[in-house]
Order: structure tokens, then C-alpha cells, then sequence
């Protein structure tokens, strides 16, 4: 559901006062999502790294088998 343009508006206000009265408080909540974003990316590519040697360990056994 998409916000009005006053909500947007009531939105920008509050995001304002936060930075001119808490900055540190304001540059963490902005941060928040892309931390966790950056968090479940790492996980990902670790996992998939581990899948490749996995596969390529199973392959080279295999093959050393044949």
C-alpha cells in the first residue's frame, strides 16, 4: 500500500527532526536494512561457494574412481 503525499510528507518531517536532533541515532536506522541485506548476500555466497567444492571434491572422486 502506498503512502499519500501527506504521509510521505509527515515522513520526510520526522526523518528531519530525528537528523538535527540525533545524528548518530539517525545514520544507524538509516544503515539498518542494508546491514541486514548485506549480512543475508554474504551468507548466500558463502554457501554457494561451499556447494561448488563440494561438487567439484564429489566429482574429482568420482572420477577418480572410474
Amino acid at each position: 500500500m502506498a503512502l499519500s503525499i501527506e504521509e510521505q510528507r509527515l515522513l520526510s518531517e520526522i526523518a528531519s527532526r530525528l537528523s538535527a536532533d540525533d545524528p548518530r541515532l539517525a545514520d544507524r536506522l538509516s544503515t539498518l536494512g542494508r546491514t541486514r541485506q548485506r549480512r543475508i548476500r554474504i551468507i548466500v555466497t558463502v554457501v554457494v561457494a561451499v556447494l561448488v567444492m563440494v561438487a567439484a571434491i564429489l566429482t574429482a572422486l568420482v572420477v577418480a574412481m572410474s
